[in-house]
């Protein structure tokens, strides 16, 4: 389902007519939030968005394994699995499980860490065996695990849209609840569209932290300056379009298609024949990939495309990492001795 064009613009007729529901909605959202979570048997490190769409919220989630893991822990992701077929808990294999099993994301991250896939996150932390450290690739508003260090992730291009909980705008909840379970906001990209939010998060004495996705050179040297026809189903296809841009990409064609989009066989077709055609290299995201390659319908496609891999890149990243390392140690220091952790935001 593709987001209405009106949450991302200005106050409008139709986001005044559902402000009733979203009312509505922000009152159990808000309440949801509220809820006290179960401890897990590890520490809990929780990477969210503020909004519906993509904003950065799984390369933030590599980016904190993969400081853990350099400074020792032994994280383990956990994931809903949206997209997947799977309730779990189950761990994630890449030689076993496809995307329609437990979705595309969880196989990304399992190329980087140990990964469950749990739509009961209590169970699935519950079989997370020999993690110090859990992170949750989304999960920020459900409140059955408490978390230990929760960070929310804006993308500064679309910031949060007109400001509205849904299905008036985009917000999953109001903002001011949501920036009062938080312990550090991430802006990636440099518009100011998402200055508001950041002042509101500084206002709260929560860091702000400004990051942008960089796009692998090797892969973008390897183009050679060849015309592209990009194309990705993702949250918000058209920030995959400006990095390539960005990255000097001539971008040739673009196609766009709704969030965890699984590909026809005609669609699938279709893009192979357009880029014939003109003579464009095929290009798209490393989420679109994984799906492609477990889809029979799609075998083409997935054999001509080439993948974009990116990367977060903190602006300042020893202090990203000073301020995850230092609240997870807090945290340890408050175990009581039997298995609990209260992690709960000063």
């Amino acid at each position: 389902m593709r987001e209405p064009s009106f949450w991302w613009g200005e106050a409008s007729l139709a986001s005044a007519l559902l402000a009733p529901l979203a009312a509505i909605y922000g009152a159990v959202a808000r309440a949801r939030l509220g809820g006290r979570g179960r401890r897990a048997g590890a520490l809990v490190v929780c990477i969210g968005n503020l909004t519906v769409g993509g904003a950065g919220k799984t390369p933030t989630a590599l980016a904190v394994a993969r400081m853990l893991a350099a400074a020792g822990e032994r994280p383990v992701f956990l994931s809903r699995g949206y997209g997947g077929t799977l309730a779990g808990p189950v761990r994630v294999d890449p030689a076993r499980h496809g995307a329609h099993d437990v979705g595309d994301e969880p196989l990304l991250l399992a190329r980087t860490a140990p990964t469950i896939v749990a739509r009961d996150r209590v169970k699935g932390a519950a079989i997370a065996a020999g993690a110090s450290v859990i992170v949750m690739d989304d999960g920020f508003h459900n409140p059955s695990l408490a978390k230990d260090f929760s960070v929310l992730v804006v993308d500064a291009r679309r910031g949060i849209g007109n400001g509205r909980v849904i299905p008036a705008g985009p917000l999953r909840a109001p903002l001011d609840a949501q920036l009062t379970r938080a312990h550090a906001l991430v802006v990636v990209g440099t518009s100011l569209r998402a200055a508001a939010v950041a002042a509101a998060a500084r206002a709260r004495d929560i860091p702000v932290l400004q990051a942008r996705l960089r796009p692998d050179a090797a892969f973008i040297a390897g183009l050679g300056g060849a015309r592209v026809l990009a194309f990705a189903g993702i949250g918000d296809p058209e920030k995959f379009f400006a990095t390539l841009a960005d990255a000097g990409v001539a971008l040739a064609a673009r196609r766009s298609f709704p969030d965890h989009h699984r590909y026809t066989r005609a669609q699938a077709k279709a893009l192979c024949e357009e880029a014939a055609r003109a003579g464009l290299v095929l290009v798209t995201t490393e989420k679109d990939l994984v799906r492609l390659g477990g889809a029979d319908e799609a075998q083409e496609l997935a054999a001509q495309v080439r993948a974009l891999p990116v990367t977060l890149a903190f602006e300042d990243e020893e202090r990203f990492k000073s301020l995850l390392l230092e609240r997870l140690a807090a945290a340890r220091k408050t175990n009581d001795g039997r298995g609990r952790w209260t992690g709960e935001k000063a």
